[in-house]
């Protein structure tokens, strides 16, 4: 018994082993099997083959595949043409055969294209691809494909290449593209960053990567591949435990196998150094694929620029593309019609694997379908909205789609995830790292101020020699649509330079500009700053004889179009500019010499040349203001251009990635200090235009990305009252920057360019003040000194005495808010003081530069400009300032621009304020008197009136010198003057006129 019982067990033991051994033994042996197989082959042989392709066209930039191209889709399906990004190879489209995008979209009837830029390792010359070899080559392979099919392509790229296509686009204008189609491609980079990271780390990260680390290396494959899984490395942990798990189960590893060997190993490639930096520099550091004016092929362009139909698969769970960065192409193509599909994918998802076979591929074949007009509107493909600031972060992935999506890794990895407290901790901080932003780049610029000593080396040729050692490649200058870098800008300044000195030029000498507002205008006063000349700006017009006699030209150097302007003044003439187009008619035994021609390369530079010897107490150029017998001479010192460039910076917050758009003339200090000196100072790019155009400033705004726009007193009025201009409720202007703005305007600009603000300066050329409306919340004031500009003080004046008002002490006395005073700058060491100056003025050894202007200041500081002390109006019934009555009545919706003026009438002068109508309707009489009570009664105009055309001088300032010769105004239903007895305008008479030209008067006439 004992022995069968023994038996029995012998026998149920080995069953035994043969299931708990056997079994366990044999998944040990597969997965050994398995894993050696994935060692030596790099995974597992799935037995699945590519889809067929053809390579139509090969070049050393890219190989262009044309798939299926037996099939009867190559001549009748509709071309889509897919584009891979930089870094990871072309066979993203078909990493499965039946469920990759080629397969899919062939299945739906299109004819597939694919590009294959290859890896920049594997081609010649590869490591120095740039962004614009891509696009370059992307825009001949639309042309090659359209001219192989006869018809308009569908464009689609995946991550950077969704970027790649939106810029092809927007390089060629949409031309023989029938729709864009991207996925997970951002546009507004900088609204959300990957892993939180604030705007300020990155825009200066991006900066320095792109300047000091990939000028010298490049991202290898490997570098690629270990970054991207860097980005989610819970996920990247999962799928290697998940693989490993399941080593032994071949069967359920063989339908995951492509996609995993694609992403561990075979699908990426390397990123070519100069590429990574344009990308870092031109779209993370300025994010111009919003703001517009990233530059290809040396060109300017704009996604504002694309028409077609656009196309945005956004993923919710999106890290790298996240949502609200994808959807930023709304806001940058404004008009194009922009859709977007929406599916729960990261960002590898959204073309590979199951969500990307089950929604994304069938989603693009009926949306091309539906384009060429084939089927209806696929479902889930809707209009995007303009996308709105995301309260959770600002990214667009929600918290609760994001913790949807990994909640399950994260338990099944067991890891804890910090991730989410980091992006907490960097959205509380992320306000105050962005003031700590803007602090850091407005410090060293009041630090360099402060440093700058009388004999310090500062000018306009220096700062630009300066920017160009700082970072050669970037961009300095756009002009019609061309693209200029700081080492093409100093190397022509130092061919006209070379010019200069053989035509005479030494240091010292005075030299006349007289060009319009071009990049030949600002090189010849660089070039002038480079030897140590002194440029004298001549702005155009019947002043010119004074103004060369004042400046004491003794050359000119002039554009083809001032030519004949400056040989008629009998002064050498050099010209310079003109484009290619120029065609000078020099007459033999004129003293013109042509300096294009002129071969500079054969030039002995001199023994005594060394380049931008200016220093800041030295003189570095002459304007001019007002005009006829009002004309004066303003010497700008290089310290004094120095502090209006790095105080406009400062003000205006000019860094890098802003493009300003001079529209002041050079001949303006607006131009000279505000414009030029505050692009140079803030690192910007310089847009110029030529001339004051509505439609092409519309163009270029979009084109050239301009984010500041620079003005002089009524210049924008021209602009916002053309039916040419077409600016799009989406555009790049932040700021408009300049001065002599009205209230009026100034509010119908931010009415049309919301939500750019307005900051207005008042730079005076006598010391070294300058004044700025940093905050713009009191339109029309002139603010608040700027840090490192001059202290400044109203001292207490009588206008019509014209003499300062004293203490009991004999001091002047500071005058108290709301009180008209002259502005006083206090000297400094590098002041200059060709002005005067004025010692013991409020106290005993102090010493003031005094100004030309009366200001008043309000109880909170800010200072309001009233006139120019020498024209101020003097009536019966006292001083009358013309810039309030300018303001009051400017203020008024029908009214365009107004000058008040005085005329003489019988033995006393009056004031006169005339008025332009916009639409040709006039104000009521009513809107008259509410406007001009804002003004003390005593400083409203006697007879205000209306006239149908106001003349505007060089820098569109409005010129009441006609209206003034004329005389006291007609009566007509359009005048009115101020009744003596009710206070209030009423309509300007015959018996009126006779009365006041008769000298009677009444001192309290504007009383109420």
């Amino acid at each position: 018994m004992s022995d069968f019982v023994r038996a029995a067990d012998e026998v149920r033991f080995v069953g035994l082993g043969s299931e708990s051994v056997m079994g366990p033994l044999r998944r040990v042996v597969a997965a050994a099997q398995n894993g050696l197989e994935v060692i030596r082959f790099g995974g597992l042989e799935t037995g699945a083959t590519p889809s067929p392709f053809q390579v139509v066209a090969r070049t050393p930039m890219y190989r262009l595949r044309r798939y299926f191209p037996e099939a009867d889709t190559a001549a009748t399906g509709i071309p889509i043409v897919l584009v891979p990004p930089m870094m990871m190879s072309a066979d993203v489209y078909d990493v499965t055969r039946d469920k990759g995008a080629v397969g899919m979209l062939h299945a739906a009837g299109l004819d597939p294209w694919v590009v294959d830029f290859g890896s920049p390792d594997q081609e010649e010359g590869g490591w120095q691809r740039t962004l614009t070899d891509h696009i370059v080559a992307l825009d001949e392979i639309v042309d090659r494909v359209h001219d192989y099919t006869g018809r308009n392509i569908h464009l689609a790229g995946y991550s950077q290449g969704g970027m790649f296509c939106y810029q092809a686009a927007a390089y060629r204008r949409s031309r023989n593209i029938a729709s864009l189609i991207t996925f997970g491609s951002p546009v507004d980079t900088l609204a959300a960053l990957p892993l939180g990271i604030p705007d300020a780390v990155a825009i200066r990260g991006a900066d320095f990567l792109a300047d000091h680390v990939f000028n010298r290396m490049a991202i290898t494959g490997w570098m690629a591949r270990t970054g991207f899984q860097f980005l989610d490395p819970i996920k990247t942990v999962r799928a290697r435990l998940e693989f490993v798990m399941q080593l032994h189960d071949r069967e359920a590893l063989l339908p995951r196998e492509p996609q995993r060997r694609f992403l561990d190993t075979e699908g990426w490639v390397a990123w070519s150094g100069p590429a990574v930096a344009d990308l870092l520099r031109q779209f993370i550091a300025h994010n111009r694929m919003v703001s517009g004016g990233f530059v290809i092929n040396d060109r300017a362009v704009t996604l504002a620029d694309i028409t077609c139909p656009i196309l945005a698969f956004v993923g919710e769970v999106d890290d790298i593309g996240q949502p609200l960065a994808v959807r930023g192409i709304r806001k940058a193509s404004p008009r194009a019609e922009v859709f977007e599909y929406c599916l729960r994918a990261g960002h590898f998802g959204l073309v590979v694997g199951t969500s990307a076979a089950q929604h994304t591929w069938p989603a693009v074949g009926e949306w091309v379908l539906w384009r060429e007009k084939q089927g209806d509107r696929p479902v889930g493909i809707v209009p995007m909205a303009a996308p709105e600031p995301h309260a959770e972060g600002e990214t667009g992935v929600s918290v609760t789609s994001r913790l949807t999506h990994t909640a399950a890794t994260i338990a099944e990895v067991g890891v804890e995830v910090g991730k989410g407290i980091a992006e907490i901790a960097a959205g509380t901080v992320r306000g105050a790292r962005e003031l700590s932003g803007e602090a850091a780049r407005a410090l060293p610029r009041l630090a360099r101020l402060g440093q700058i000593q009388p004999r310090t080396r500062i000018s306009v040729g220096s700062l630009l020699a300066e920017q160009g050692r700082k970072a050669a490649d970037r961009e300095c200058f756009i002009f019609d649509d061309r693209v200029y870098t700081y080492a093409a800008v100093n190397r022509r300044i130092d061919n006209v330079v070379a010019g200069l000195i053989h035509s005479g030029v030494r240091p010292g000498m005075h030299v006349g500009v007289l060009m319009e507002t071009r990049p030949s205008a600002m090189a010849a006063v660089a070039a002038v700053s480079r030897i140590g000349g002194v440029s004298v700006l001549l702005p155009p017009g019947s002043d010119l004889d004074e103004t060369l006699r004042l400046g004491t030209v003794e050359k000119i150097v002039t554009d083809p179009e001032n030519l004949p302007t400056a040989v008629a003044t009998g002064l050498p003439a050099l010209v310079l500019g003109g484009g290619d187009l120029r065609d000078i008619d020099i007459e033999p035994g004129s003293d013109v010499v042509d300096l294009e021609r002129l071969d500079t390369t054969t030039v002995e530079l001199p023994g005594w040349y060394v380049p931008d010897p200016g220093t800041a107490r030295e003189l570095g150029f002459i304007l001019f203001t007002g005009h006829g017998d009002s004309l004066e001479m303003k010497l700008i010192t290089n310290h004094r251009w120095a502090l209006s460039a790095f105080g406009t910076a400062t003000a205006a917050a000019l860094g890098r990635g802003d493009t300003v758009y001079c529209l002041a003339p050079l001949h303006h200090s607006s131009g000279l200090l505000v414009s030029l000196g505050g692009a140079l100072a803030g690192g910007s790019r310089i847009a110029l235009s030529r001339g004051l155009d509505p439609a092409r400033f519309s163009d270029e705004v979009h084109r050239y990305g301009v984010t500041v726009v620079t003005y002089t007193w009524a210049m924008l009025r021209e602009i916002l009252d053309s039916p040419s201009l077409h600016i799009d409720d989406i555009h790049p202007v932040r700021l408009f920057l300049g001065s002599g703005m009205t209230p009026g305007l100034w509010r119908r600009t931010m009415e049309r360019f919301t939500p750019a603000q307005v900051l207005e300066f008042y730079a005076s050329t006598e010391g070294a003040i300058v004044l700025a409306n940093v905050s713009g919340a009191k339109v029309g004031s002139k603010g608040r000194a700027l840090p490192g500009s001059a202290d400044v003080r109203l001292a207490a004046y009588d206008p019509v005495g014209r003499r300062f008002l004293e203490d009991e002490r004999g001091f002047v006395r500071e005058s108290a808010p709301g009180e008209v005073g002259l502005l006083l700058g206090r000297q400094s060491a590098t002041t200059d003081i060709s002005a005067g100056v004025m010692r013991g003025v409020f106290e005993a050894g102090d010493a003031w530069v005094p100004t030309e202007n009366l200001f008043r200041r309000d109880t909170d500081g800010d200072f309001w400009l009233l006139d120019n002390k020498r024209t101020v109006i003097l009536t019966p019934h006292g001083p009358v300032y013309a810039q309030p009555v300018v303001d009051a009545l400017g203020a008024l919706p029908r009214v365009d621009l107004v000058v008040a003026y005085d005329v003489r009438a019988g033995d006393a002068d009056l004031a006169v304020a005339a008025c332009t109508l916009r639409e040709n309707k006039a104000p009521s009489v009513l809107e008259i008197t509410a406007a001009l009570d804002a003004l003390p009664p005593a400083e409203r105009p006697d007879v205000v009136h209306v006239v149908p055309h106001i003349p505007l001088g060089p820098s569109f300032r409005p010129i009441a010198d006609t209206l003034r010769a004329q005389g006291l105004p007609k009566p007509t239903v359009r005048s009115w003057y101020a009744d003596p007895e009710t206070g209030t305008y009423k309509r300007f008479t015959k018996a009126v006129v006779a009365r006041l030209e008769a000298g009677i008067v009444d001192a309290g006439s504007t009383a109420r």
